[in-house]
């Protein structure tokens, strides 16, 4: 634990020596440093997903100086600094557990979950909602937001009533897309249909937004395959050698 502590104390005092003396550090903002947080953010991400644990590590300290930062920013500005958004996060914590600082029972990662968000509303939250961020990605905002509301009761009894409403979400998508329709009108009901299948995923334990960016990756190194053994400009091939060289990359990538 001492070792932990005086790491952090580390990044603490170098925080302070970069403030004063480096004219880069001295001159951020909030909103300058924001670009760079969400970044860095995503960064870690793609660690995550690679399962690199040395890349997780890394973009991890890149996160936690960014922290410092903010907090420093803001003690310079008499706002707060880091001790207090740590306390805060701790008493939050404790608030939201109490099933282990306090006399409730909790059996169950549900029951768990479902007392966080009535206790996000009895702490002054106006709505279950109230804290998805509005600049997550569609897809992550559409499965957290899904997922705060089944903890109030807002859900389906099952995945099977679940995948008809896919189904008929899709029958509305091709109905419009046969009509004489607005593009916004298709746009809609084409999100109704990501909309479902997000929830689907969701019942079937799957994370939507890894699992598409897993597609993603495999699609960018069959097709970087391509390029790299196309006999000849890829301008002047047709569709079925394409095909020929995807089928290939199929077998010489998963080997």
């Amino acid at each position: 634990m001492q070792e932990k502590l005086a790491a952090f104390e580390r990044l603490l005092n170098i925080m302070d020596e970069l403030r004063e003396k480096c004219p880069w550090d001295r001159k951020q903002t909030f909103q300058s440093l924001r670009n760079l947080t969400i970044e860095e953010t995503y960064e870690l991400a793609d660690a995550i997903l690679e399962e690199d644990v040395q890349g997780i590590k890394e973009e991890l300290g890149d996160l936690m100086l960014h922290m410092v930062f903010y907090a420093k920013i803001a003690d310079e500005q008499k706002a707060f600094d880091i001790g207090d958004a740590i306390n805060d996060v701790c008493e939050k914590l404790i608030n939201r557990h109490p099933h282990i600082y306090g006399d409730v029972k909790a059996a169950d990662e549900e029951t768990v979950k479902k007392n966080w968000e009535q206790l996000k509303l009895q702490e002054g939250k106006k709505s279950v909602l109230g804290g998805v961020p509005k600049s997550l990605p569609a897809m992550v905002k559409a499965y957290r937001m899904q997922e705060k509301t089944a903890q109030v009761g807002f859900e389906w009894d099952n995945k099977e009533q679940v995948w008809e409403k896919v189904e008929e979400e899709i029958q509305e998508l091709k109905e419009t897309l046969n009509e004489e329709t607005s593009q916004a009108r298709r746009e809609e009901e084409f999100g109704d249909v990501l909309f479902s299948l997000i929830n689907y995923a969701r019942f079937q334990n799957i994370e939507p937004e890894t699992a598409l960016e897993r597609i993603n990756q495999k699609f960018k190194k069959r097709f970087e395959y391509i390029e790299a053994n196309a006999p000849k400009s890829m301008e002047e091939m047709s569709l079925e050698e394409m095909d020929a060289l995807w089928d290939e990359a199929k077998v010489a990538l998963k080997s």
